[in-house]
């Protein structure tokens, strides 16, 4: 049976377990929708029957899952840079979004020592006029600016980073990211203290996922290195991240979204990371990936001393667990395991938007089930 109404509809409501049918029927726009997140975001909104339009520059990488996946067919999307304010308002006033989820951003570290002044543009000036929009918009109620975890001042301890910790990212793209955060903060209390808009920040940890074509990631990097039958060089194979596959946060940033929708006293400051044992050296995450992968791949510490990155970071997710009930719900070695399926389906010419479908669903059962066996639940 494919991936349709019926099955969408028989992932179910639980009680208290949140749903993304929700969000049927209602209006969303998503910036950034063209980037890696952005896809799988739009495919599950399509899947929850959303009507989304998207707001972005052309795709970031070539090739792209928004091309690959034809995710085209699933929204209306519209080319555009998130540092135009006249454009972007002019689309905020002809869709009038109820939800805005602002992913939008340069999101590399390395780049952002490439071209600091327009990562600082695109991911400080863009998020004041996503948020500018939004003060001039009748129609939206819930917002989502989503961040990073490298926005805390890094100080390469060993527990998580909690979301009253400071904010000082060191390096341009972690530094804009924060200074990102700052304006959302201000905005929120200056101009929305009425409570009309529910607006919330959620600061994510790295992701991975099938369709990640970006350069300086290392799964992608794994990847191409397969598909070019060569040895896979990590850069720094000792540094610890928060890693998680990529439909763990888009889920979150969706049950936050739609909560503080209906409750505006949700709106907050949110982490959405991993349980503390996938918190992963890179090198170790590399070893789950040869072993998924097999035929005989190898890797090598090819450390090059590089520019300054974070050694040492995690977070401490439990606000988010704690207000909304929330919790990961796969693991590494399962969230590689989806990666090296989706990336043989793709390197094999498979349908990639069923594969994606179902990935999805399998998700969304997952949770489920898991929802139906924790003590909280009843019938």
């Amino acid at each position: 049976m494919g991936i349709g109404k019926c099955t969408m509809e028989s992932v179910g409501r639980l009680n208290n377990e949140f749903d993304i049918s929700f969000y049927k029927g209602k209006k969303v726009l998503i910036t950034g929708h063209t980037g890696f997140k952005g896809a799988w975001l739009c495919k599950m909104l399509s899947l929850a029957g959303a009507k989304v339009t998207g707001y972005a520059l052309e795709p970031p990488t070539t090739p792209s899952l928004f091309e690959i996946a034809e995710i085209a067919k699933d929204v209306d999307s519209i080319i555009g840079d998130i540092r135009d304010y006249a454009h972007l308002k002019n689309v905020f006033d002809g869709v009038q979004p109820e939800i805005v989820l602002h992913l939008a951003a340069q999101p590399i570290v390395r780049e952002g020592y490439k071209n600091p002044a327009y990562t600082y543009e695109t991911n400080v000036m863009g998020t004041v006029n996503v948020l500018e929009c939004v003060r001039n918009s009748s129609s939206v109620k819930s917002v989502l600016n989503v961040t990073t975890d490298k926005v805390y001042l890094n100080k390469e301890w060993e527990w998580g980073y909690r979301e009253n910790e400071e904010l000082d990212g060191y390096d341009p793209y972690s530094n804009s990211k924060s200074c990102s955060e700052l304006v959302t903060h201000s905005y929120k209390r200056s101009f929305f203290s009425d409570g009309k808009v529910a607006i919330s920040t959620a600061r994510a940890g790295n992701v991975i996922g099938g369709g990640d074509f970006a350069e300086d990631r290392i799964v992608p990097d794994c990847i191409r290195a397969v598909n070019e039958k060569r040895t896979i060089m990590v850069r720094n194979p000792f540094s610890t991240r928060p890693y998680q596959h990529v439909l763990e946060p888009l889920y979150a940033y969706l049950l936050i979204a739609a909560k503080q929708y209906e409750d505006v006293n949700l709106a907050g400051y949110y982490n959405i990371g991993p349980d503390e044992q996938d918190c992963y050296k890179t090198g170790e995450l590399v070893d789950v990936f040869v072993k998924h992968w097999g035929e005989g791949v190898q890797w090598e510490n090819c450390y090059d001393g590089g520019p300054h990155e974070a050694n040492f970071l995690k977070l401490d997710c439990s606000k988010a667990k704690s207000v909304f009930s929330w919790a990961p719900r796969w693991n590494i070695d399962k969230a590689i395991e989806k990666v090296v399926e989706w990336s043989k389906c793709w390197k094999e010419n498979g349908d990639i938007r069923a594969c994606m479908d179902s990935e999805i669903m399998e998700f969304l059962n997952d949770g489920r089930e898991k929802y139906e066996k924790s003590s909280c639940y009843r019938r």
